[in-house]
């Protein structure tokens, strides 16, 4: 475990007394990093950082993990000045203010794209437990849900649910049944408006047969906004009032924004996060419950998979049919050996991919991809994007076959490509 968190961290970090700290004395027992993102000249940071400060030192002094955890900071300061004053303000370390690329590669690694952020990771590993570490600090301020790791649906579901009728339902009325879990606000145009399509999915996936149920999570800023977005909707929704319910199911998704619908199986596994751009492309609903595609065929209205986490992108030539079937041929049973072998070897009880497969065709939206991520024209041309770490992987091979192109996706998940910026 130290020797992973030296690769992770470097040998030494520092306190707010100006000495070191070994990274390897951190300790034996230590089984989580709490990643503390923030910049001392950020408001949101100064006031983070009071809470984050009183539940450290809860967590420290009364906990029976308190060996377990250790915090770290990782700052965006420039100036050294405003950094010592801010580091003094912490009962944990930090590193040192001259690792910029460190930094910049635990920025990321971790996929962080706004501070404050705090992302709880294993010691031994460096996988993230908990992305959503602000709402552990204010939703468990004694440390009670060590180490708050995934859960299943179910248990952090579990309670009453309210019908716009007025009526409750125990959440066990979800067992069994597909189950749409919505994310959304009232004071969020695209929210209203995918709303309004989703009603319509909802009754027609009812009305084929098939067991499904939404749950609403409402992201309002007052209980009457809720009541009255809510009356538009035929389904559940976790009482506004219970707002640590609604925390926690934001914390265990890892919810960035509004709108978003997470679509889960019978057995509360997860389907697909992209639930808002299904039933925008499918609104007859014939492909439900949407399984993600081996491949997906990338499109304006499907482009949003790409902020999703890494995808292997092929380009390929479309103007003859032959190009595109060979090309899919090549990456479609890589991918589902992909898809295979990350779900056998996962512990987590959602596993999902870790590489998306995507076929772009030569059209405005590879046009535009390509200028963005700086691309060449060449087609085929296989690729693995990474947009939220601002990292390209690209394979230069004559030809594109199933070998190539999974001894590619292996190199990379094994960290031994490296990446070029975008």
């Amino acid at each position: 475990m130290s020797e992973f968190l030296v690769n992770l961290l470097g040998e030494r970090l520092v306190n707010g007394e100006k000495a070191e700290v070994d990274v390897q004395a951190l300790g034996s027992k230590l089984s989580l990093v709490g990643l503390y993102f923030g910049c001392s000249l950020n408001g949101p940071c100064k006031q983070f950082n009071a809470s984050l400060g009183d539940f450290y030192s809860k967590f420290k002094t009364s906990s029976e993990h308190r060996d377990k955890l250790e915090i770290v900071f990782v700052s965006s300061d420039q100036d050294q000045k405003h950094w010592q004053e801010f580091l003094q303000e912490m009962q944990w370390p930090a590193l040192p203010l001259k690792e910029r690329h460190r930094k910049m590669k635990l920025w990321n690694k971790y996929k962080v794209t706004s501070i404050p952020s705090l992302v709880f990771v294993d010691a031994a590993t460096g996988k993230v437990v908990c992305r959503n570490g602000l709402l552990v600090v204010r939703d468990d301020p004694k440390g009670l849900e060590f180490p708050w790791g995934p859960k299943p649906f179910m248990e952090v579901v579990a309670g009453p649910l309210l019908r716009s009728s007025g009526q409750t339902a125990d959440s066990s009325c979800l067992e069994g049944s597909y189950v749409g879990v919505y994310f959304s606000a009232h004071w969020c145009p695209p929210c209203r408006s995918l709303s309004r399509v989703l009603v319509e999915s909802y009754r027609t996936v009812k009305e084929s047969g098939q067991k499904f149920e939404i749950v609403f999570v409402s992201a309002d800023r007052s209980e009457d906004s809720f009541k009255q977005y809510f009356s538009e909707m035929p389904w559940l929704a976790v009482p506004y009032s219970d707002e640590g319910r609604r925390s926690r199911l934001n914390r265990l998704y890892g919810i960035q924004g509004i709108p978003t619908l997470i679509l889960l199986d019978a057995e509360g596994r997860l389907v697909t996060r992209q639930g808002r751009v299904e039933v925008l492309n499918d609104p007859e609903c014939r492909r439900f419950p949407w399984h993600p595609r081996p491949v997906l065929e990338l499109s304006e209205s499907n482009a949003a998979q790409l902020n999703e986490g890494p995808c292997l992108v092929l380009f390929v030539d479309s103007r003859t049919d032959g190009e595109q079937q060979i090309a899919c041929l090549a990456i479609m049973k890589p991918a589902e050996r992909v898809r295979a072998v990350w779900r056998l070897n996962t512990l987590r009880p959602h596993p999902a991919s870790p590489v998306s497969v995507c076929l772009c065709a030569q059209d405005d939206m590879s046009d535009s991809l390509r200028d963005y991520t700086n691309l060449p024209e060449a087609a085929p041309l296989l690729t693995i994007l990474d947009m939220s770490a601002r990292a390209k992987y690209v394979r230069d091979v004559e030809e594109i076959t199933p070998a190539v192109v999974e001894q590619f996706v292996g190199d990379f998940l094994a960290e031994k490509l490296k990446p070029e910026p975008i």
